[in-house]
């Protein structure tokens, strides 16, 4: 006879709620998993139990509000022992499964063996959760539904990691999307099982619970609920600050790299400044002088060795171009460049990867030789040399054909280390006295030159050391005969040489990289002697001079800004005059510091105009305020058509473009009253003042808030 049997009724809410736990635990099992895959080895173990116990948790907890959700016609009460066994088996599934998610690939013989045993697992949770209810008789079982189940199980066992391998394939909105479509989909696959599984028990009819002192009731369902999504929860909330922990990392890692990327980059760049010249790439005086140090000390230590004489010498070649100022002029700056560029580009070509080539100034290369045998070695450079260089230069739409002057030094033959630039400079200069497209070999004859000039350069080294540099300052005047400013200009008094003439010690403080340390010094003393006047009660305006060699120092416009604050001294007050030659030189570079030192507030003029070779389209973009025009057309004035001409035509050009124009060179009323004429704006020469001290000076201080003051000089 057939058992009779009790027919269980289903809360539907509760089902649903089981469903909702179903699908929260599979998201955050997803959202578990990838962090297993992403964490390194502790973090991976750290993450797998802690994963594994809230997982397990979520699990057990839908599959025990499910069989909640069943009602029967008697008191149901579940064994804890039992109960805690199937919340073991549920924990112990969910660390196999993230176990196998931490993994790089998923192997088909993989995902069939952890789909069953991660499936048999459930079914083990499922039917010891089934076991806690304490039924007497004891519940009987559809064969075909438990296989059914456990079937399901497997499927959606095995579904869930490929779900979890799926996922790594995608990121940002894409994912979470696909998360949380995923977690549905393996929410209804573990509803299905569980309720496939229910479907499969039969309770007798009479069937009663042993200990009606078991777990149970709807408080029961509210505490487990309650603590499975808590513990859901703060899992998630933990994967989701981890990510974004993670994800700052990351971009703190990547802005360090780039970070220190564009550090390494600054530093490269700055090294190129300090020791390539921009032009040509080429080294620069400085890199030369350190290679050129270690080249010698290299022969010094093989002269030492006991028993043998030098294995090898060092030699040093001057290069001087032939007609390189003509093409500059006629062509312009831009083909005078490209023409620089080729040379460097030529004396690349010839030399070994351990010689140097420099470019030291204007036209001017120095080539340093090392290990050479002798005399041969060096001329056959110097021969190869002049053939390369006397080859023409293309340029845009034309030729141009140059040669060059060459000056050979031996070390030690040839002078010690301290006389070697010298003397190969003296060489260039007896090749050019010979007519030039040569070669000399430095010989003791050449070296009264050298020697005068040996001497000068040791001097002017330790001049600013010893107090013999000084400025003594010239006025400018205006149409009215006022001053308007004053010019400083920079004297040298040596106590044995006497008064040493600035166009004698300037250009060897620019051959010999003296120029930038005896221009800060020029800086400096023009600030502090402004700020003295200012404390005085005068003001006035000072103009400077600014070397080539200069204007390509990167922190110019900083230094200058640091000595104006550190006098107090206001940047108006300052005025900065660059060569006609100079600015146009190198556009670019001349622009921007030009420009920089305009947003400092510094006036900017453009010094000895009509001398070199000027675009006016450049002209336009360079922001200076004023001309000067060279002193050699105004002491022609009075006797040339020529001059004049060139003169008015100046200050037309200047007026057009709203810039000032002063005059320097003034020495007699005629020469006044033609500039005046013409509509010059200011007058500058010994027709007014020669140049003198700021001691000589007699400052009258009325009339303080004009921005020039009366000023005489003290005869």
């Amino acid at each position: 006879m057939a058992t009779a049997l009790m027919h269980p009724t289903y809360d539907p809410y509760v089902v649903g709620l089981s469903l909702l736990i179903a699908t929260y635990a599979s998201y955050v099992a997803l959202d578990v998993a990838r962090r297993v895959h992403e964490s390194d080895a502790y973090a991976k173990r750290l993450w797998t139990i802690g994963g594994g116990l809230v997982m397990g948790s979520g699990i057990w907890s839908m599959h025990f509000v499910g069989m909640l959700a069943m009602s029967l016609p008697i008191v149901v009460t579940y064994d804890p022992w039992l109960t805690l066994a199937s919340w073991l088996a549920a924990v112990a599934v969910s660390a196999t499964s993230l176990r196998i998610a931490s993994g790089e690939r998923l192997a088909r013989r993989t995902l069939v063996a952890g789909g069953v045993g991660m499936g048999l697992g459930i079914c083990v949770m499922h039917y010891i959760g089934m076991m806690a209810m304490q039924l007497v008789p004891a519940v009987e079982w559809n064969d075909w539904l438990v296989a059914a189940s456990a079937l399901i199980a497997v499927g959606a066992s095995a579904t869930s990691l490929l779900i979890f391998f799926g996922l790594r394939r995608l990121h940002g909105l894409r994912r979470a999307q696909a998360q949380a479509g995923a977690a549905l989909v393996m929410g209804v696959a573990i509803c299905g099982m569980h309720y496939t599984g229910m479907a499969a028990a039969s309770f007798p009819a009479g069937a009663h619970c042993i200990d009606v002192n078991g777990l149970g009731g709807h408080s029961l369902v509210a505490m487990v609920v309650l603590a499975s999504v808590v513990l859901l929860s703060m899992t998630l909330f933990t994967s989701i600050i981890d990510t974004r922990l993670r994800t700052r990392a990351q971009y703190l890692a990547t802005s360090l790299q780039e970070a220190n990327q564009e550090l390494a980059g600054a530093n490269e760049a700055l090294q190129r400044m300090a020791y390539c010249d921009l032009l040509t790439g080429l080294a620069n005086r400085t890199l030369l002088e350190e290679r050129l140090a270690a080249a010698l000390d290299k022969v010094d230590r093989r002269m030492a060795m006991p028993g043998k004489r030098p294995l090898s010498r060092a030699a040093l070649l001057f290069i001087d171009l032939d007609g390189f100022k003509p093409v500059n002029d006629s062509y312009g700056h831009a083909a005078g460049d490209e023409v620089l560029r080729q040379v460097a580009a030529r004396l690349l070509g010839v030399v070994r990867g351990m010689d140097t080539v420099a470019r030291i100034g204007g036209d001017e290369f120095v080539l340093l030789l090392e290990d050479v045998s002798g005399n041969a070695d060096a001329v056959a450079m110097a021969e190869r040399i002049l053939d390369v260089l006397a080859e023409p230069y293309r340029l845009t739409g034309r030729e141009a054909g140059l040669s060059c002057s060459i000056g050979v030094a031996l070390y030690p033959e040839h002078g010690d280390r301290s006389q070697l630039t010298l003397h190969a400079d003296a060489a260039m200069y007896a090749s050019k006295r010979a007519g030039g497209n040569t070669y000399a070999v430095y010989e003791p004859h050449m070296h009264s030159s050298a020697s005068e000039q040996m001497v000068l350069q040791q001097a002017l080294r330790g001049a600013i050391a010893r107090d013999e540099l000084s400025l003594y300052y010239q006025p400018k005047m205006s149409r009215s005969g006022e001053p308007v400013g004053m010019e400083a200009l920079l004297r040298w008094h040596h106590p044995e040489l006497g008064t040493v003439d600035p166009d004698v010690f300037i250009p060897l403080a620019e051959r010999f990289g003296l120029i930038v340390t005896i221009g800060d010094w020029v800086i400096e003393e023009a600030c502090r002697q402004l700020g003295e006047w200012l404390r005085d009660g005068f003001r006035t305006c000072v103009a400077i001079n600014l070397s080539a060699y200069q204007l390509r120092q990167p922190d110019l416009v900083e230094r200058l800004r640091a000595a104006l604050a550190r006098h107090g001294v206001d940047p108006a007050q300052l005025e900065c005059e660059v060569t006609e030659t100079v600015a146009m030189e190198d556009t670019a570079s001349t622009q921007r510091i030009m420009r920089e030192l305009g947003e400092l507030g510094v006036s900017l003029s453009i010094d000895d105009f009509g001398t070199g070779y000027s675009s006016l389209s450049y002209l336009r973009q360079l922001r200076v305020q004023q001309l000067k025009i060279d002193r050699s057309f105004i002491r022609d004035l009075d006797s040339s058509t020529d001059a004049h001409a060139v003169v008015d035509a100046v200050i037309r050009l200047a007026h057009s473009l709203g810039l000032k124009v002063v005059a320097e060179g003034v020495e007699t009323t005629a020469q006044q009253l033609a500039l005046l004429d013409m509509g010059c704006d200011e007058l500058q020469g010994f027709l007014f003042a020669r140049p003198a001290p700021a001691s000589a000076l007699n400052l009258k201080t009325a009339n303080l808030s004009a921005a020039s003051q009366p000023l005489a000089v003290t005869p």
